[in-house]
């Protein structure tokens, strides 16, 4: 549920349950559930989940759904120090650090989401979904007091930051989907999703940075995907993907198109050639400024693919 992507590297338990109550037959389910987890960061974290699905025609379901999630601390927030940048401070130099803390908690959302499918004719299908993410105790990086260090060697200050969780939000927005079996041999897929972000630091965060995260995710996405049989052992599939700018990252809007040819060889072999990004010969898609990396464009590809399944 992190608006930050981090790997994860602790002693983790967890538990599931769920179970599934009938109300109305064929008509009105409710599922209840809870993981319950306990990791060695924040100790015991339970996340509940609550979901209602009404069918009042063998053509229509109305679902919403209300979950409770956490993102515990990774390791790296709690033990690692990264020295993330060194500069020259008069005739010494002065390295930025980011420093490892134990008093950063959890994350915290809570989910609600609306959707509803209608099957207007045995071959099309349309859903419509809503969501709304309400997040609390997001991650900030935040300054801390500078001091001296003489190892190692050259003797340097070091400008220190640690995460903390001074920032809050929302997200929303909308999803759209068709499935239209056109043919019995051919197969469309869209979809349109609309995101939107907003958030909010503390009065006394001193991260400059935590706001950028608004702009680093498109508000607008639009799929198309067709998948043909045109033989019975030979599949031709086609995706169109469009992607809005991410304002906070300079990075423009693209289209990309990705084709694939399969042949099935024998019953659990499969030979199929592969072509990705075919429209353009690189674009960027994404800059990732934790790891203060150089902006990567994504290049024009095509490859060959065996698949053996046994």
């Amino acid at each position: 549920m992190s608006l930050y992507p981090d790997s994860r590297d602790d002693n983790l338990f967890s538990v599931f349950v769920q179970d599934e109550i009938i109300l109305v037959d064929d008509r009105l389910h409710l599922t209840l559930g809870s993981k319950f987890e306990h990791n060695d960061y924040t100790g015991f974290e339970i996340q509940p989940n609550a979901r209602l699905m009404w069918t009042p025609h063998s053509r229509h379901s109305i679902w919403t759904a209300v979950s409770r999630a956490v993102r515990t601390p990774s390791r790296a927030e709690v033990d690692l120090r990264r020295n993330i940048q060194v500069f020259p401070l008069g005739s010494s130099l002065a390295v930025g650090s980011f420093i490892g803390t134990r008093d950063f908690d959890s994350e915290e959302l809570i989910a609600y989401e609306l959707g509803y499918r209608v099957q207007p004719m045995d071959r099309l299908s349309l859903d419509i979904a809503a969501f709304f993410n309400d997040y609390d105790n997001l991650r900030t990086r935040e300054p801390g007091e500078p001091f001296y260090e003489t190892s190692p060697s050259p003797p340097h200050l070091v400008i220190p930051y640690t995460s903390d969780n001074k920032m809050e939000g929302e997200t929303y927005g909308v999803e759209l989907a068709a499935n239209w079996q056109a043919l019995d041999w051919w197969r469309l897929q869209a979809a349109y999703t609309y995101l939107q972000i907003q958030l909010h630091l503390a009065g006394d965060s001193e991260c400059i940075l935590a706001e950028k995260i608004e702009g680093e995710s498109p508000h607008h996405q639009i799929s198309f995907r067709s998948s043909m049989e045109l033989f019975r052992d030979l599949e031709f599939d086609l995706w169109v993907r469009y992607a809005d700018n991410l304002p906070s990252q300079d990075v423009g809007s693209y289209i990309t198109l990705d084709a694939r040819l399969g042949w099935r060889l024998y019953k659990d072999i499969e030979l199929s050639i592969v072509g990705q990004n075919l429209l353009d010969s690189n674009h960027p898609e994404f800059l990732s400024d934790m790891l203060a990396t150089p902006l990567t464009e994504v290049e024009r590809s095509v490859y060959g693919k065996i698949t053996w399944s046994f």
